[in-house]
């Protein structure tokens, strides 16, 4: 399968890309639409003697994760929404801990139980966590079947570079839609976690880790550790693309599978000569901040599209700050924004803009 193309679904190239990455270990518990993830993974991790659990709960998946982890081993579970909900508790845990735990979420609609139709409703929840106190996590949004393989790859390496969660976060739509992808060698190095490991303490001194310390000050150095480990990795590894920016009055902004329209919907806008771009955050956690305050410096209107109640609208807002005008184009699930619906709604923003000018 290696560098040879293949036609295969999201979830299958998801599971097949942490087989690559050298995971030893799954966890998991069934919840459409990413069952496909651990159903491919039970028969593939068998067959290759590493270890598979199909657990009692997404709790049980996710501390035994947390558990495989600590030896230094690559390990990782999958779920979606609402069972995902459940391990926001480990998760704090686990940036807590310093644990290169590994997630995928492959979003459904919710609130609450909700349904399986697609949505990108866990922008929230991934990037600001449900777990108690400050800590953060890695959140990496692919936009097509060959970038789940990518970013799955690179969600393992940036877990274990810097002992901190990460989160793969798809949707039900592309872990569902089959396309031709590309397998090659996992393309980073290995990480050496002999200095912190819990393997043994034959031939050492005993080592254990701990989630919080017992004196307030030594508390307080620890999350100002962690959030000055974040700054690291928020220089480093923050990433993006933007397409036809240079000359854009209208920016369109969308992450995940969303971003396929709106760079069709570009087309068509600059065929009727609206100067429109694109811009794509791929790490939603770091976010871009300062790439989006760049470009609204230049004046340049952004148009935030996403299938929620406009989650990521309030980050790019933020970036913005006051600089030029941002709009939101959303619906909460379902059906995708088709890209007639975003060229509609654009053409619409900017004859209200320029009414009001007058």
């Amino acid at each position: 399968m290696e560098n040879e193309k293949v036609l295969i679904k999201g979830n299958y190239a998801i599971a097949q890309a942490a087989v690559n990455a050298g995971c030893q270990c799954y966890f998991g518990y069934p919840i459409t639409p990413q069952t496909e993830i651990g159903e491919y993974l039970s028969g593939k991790m068998q067959e290759l003697g590493r270890g598979y659990v199909c657990a009692e709960s997404e709790l049980a998946a996710i501390n035994m994760v947390m558990g495989a982890v600590s030896t230094g081993v690559k390990a990782m579970t999958s779920s979606s929404s609402c069972a995902v909900a459940l391990m926001q508790e480990a998760l704090s845990y686990a940036a807590s801990d310093e644990l290169p735990v590994v997630l995928v979420n492959v979003m459904r609609t919710g609130p609450g139980l909700g349904y399986i139709y697609p949505a990108q409703g866990d922008y929230n929840q991934s990037v600001y966590g449900g777990g108690n106190g400050d800590y953060k996590i890695i959140v990496l949004a692919p936009s097509t079947v060959q970038e789940c393989i990518d970013y799955m790859y690179k969600a393992f390496y940036l877990a274990h570079k810097y002992r901190n969660p990460a989160i793969l976060l798809a949707d039900g739509l592309l872990g569902q839609m089959m396309e031709p992808a590309t397998f090659g060698k996992y393309p980073y190095p290995e990480i050496d976690h002999s200095s912190w490991a819990l393997s043994g303490a034959k031939g050492r001194e005993a080592r254990a880790i701990y989630s919080c310390a017992r004196e307030e000050k030594k508390q307080i150095q620890h999350i100002n550790n962690l959030f000055k480990k974040f700054e690291v990795i928020a220089k480093n590894e923050t990433e993006w693309e933007e397409f036809m920016t240079e000359d854009a009055d209208i920016i369109l902004t969308a992450f995940g599978s969303m971003t396929r329209n709106i760079k069709a919907a570009m087309k068509v806008l600059r065929q009727k000569g609206i100067k429109v771009g694109c811009f794509r955050p791929i790490t939603l956690s770091p976010f871009p901040y300062d790439r989006i305050s760049e470009l609204a410096k230049d004046g340049k209107d952004f148009i935030v599209v996403e299938m929620n109640m406009g989650q990521m609208f309030k980050d790019v807002k933020y970036a913005v700050n006051g600089k030029s005008q941002t709009s939101l184009v959303n619906r909460a699930c379902g059906e995708w924004l088709s890209v007639e619906e975003i060229v509609s709604s654009v053409e619409k923003i900017m004859e209200k803009s320029y009414a009001a000018s007058i």
